[in-house]
């Protein structure tokens, strides 16, 4: 795979800072399994490039960030679609964006939600549009993430918001998600790219070896957060396949309510 092969995202450097695009603007930025295969390539070439020092992350377009997994794709063909290797590769783009040796700064540019709103929330840094707006979506549409973007989530917002999110779905402005510690500025839309341009240059003027010793640090203290990603990511799939999680998505994409009331068993 080349960057030039790619359809879903857009990779570019400029000058240090490597900005990665999910360019699905139509599905306001949402991932199909194309789109994840694609995006661990990019940060894959960014961590391999000596030049790169900073990642940024961000969605085309002014409406979306990432609005998490394709639901359409999802109520079509039952899955996510088609992958470089057969799986759907989501918990390999935690991992990479993670692992790889350098700030990666989500440059929140519209909505993030469900499966956006965790990849915004495990990058270092998030700066945000004042047009973002931030949430979850899982028990509305029959999914969860019960790894990183519940448990790190409660590291990075508190224990009680954390479940504000998820069991509330509450929808949060950049105001209320800079309030939150959800994200670390907030700028004015037009603002965006010059404001990741210049944590990008701060950055870019430090020791590379601290900065990737100080992540790896940082790191360590929620990599246990990792394997119960990876348990929950089981019991997800085959939770999917259940008559209650085909209720929620298919309430999704016929807009309207789900009606789970008849799963609520002792």
């Amino acid at each position: 795979m080349k960057p030039e092969e790619f359809t879903d995202v857009i990779y570019e450097v400029e000058n240090g800072l490597a900005w990665i695009t999910i360019n699905r603007p139509d599905r306001f930025n949402a991932f199909r399994a194309r789109t994840v295969d694609e995006l661990v390539f990019a940060f894959k070439l960014a961590w391999a490039d000596d030049e790169v020092g900073v990642v940024a992350l961000t969605g085309a377009g002014e409406k979306a960030f990432c609005a998490g997994g394709d639901q359409k794709q999802r109520m079509e063909t039952g899955d996510y679609g088609p992958s470089e290797t057969g799986l759907f590769e989501v918990e390999a783009l935690h991992r990479v964006i993670r692992d790889v040796p350098k700030p990666v700064v989500a440059a929140v540019n519209g909505v993030a939600i469900g499966g956006g709103h965790v990849l915004h929330v495990i990058t270092d840094l998030s700066i945000a549009a004042d047009t973002a707006t931030f949430g979850q979506n899982g028990p509305r549409v029959g999914s969860f993430d019960a790894g990183l973007g519940s448990a790190y989530l409660a590291r990075v917002v508190g224990e009680k918001r954390a479940r504000e999110i998820w069991f509330m779905l509450r929808r949060l402005s950049a105001q209320e998600a800079l309030d939150w510690g959800l994200v670390n500025r907030v700028v004015p839309a037009a603002d965006l790219r010059d404001e990741v341009r210049r944590y990008a240059d701060t950055m870019l003027s430090y020791s590379p070896t601290a900065l990737k010793v100080l992540k790896q640090s940082f790191n360590t203290d929620t990599e246990h957060m990792i394997g119960i990603g990876t348990m929950a990511y089981t019991t997800l799939k085959l939770f999917g396949e259940t008559a209650e999680a085909q209720e929620g998505i298919t309430a999704f994409n016929e807009k309207r309510e789900p009606q789970f009331a008849s799963y609520r068993t002792h």
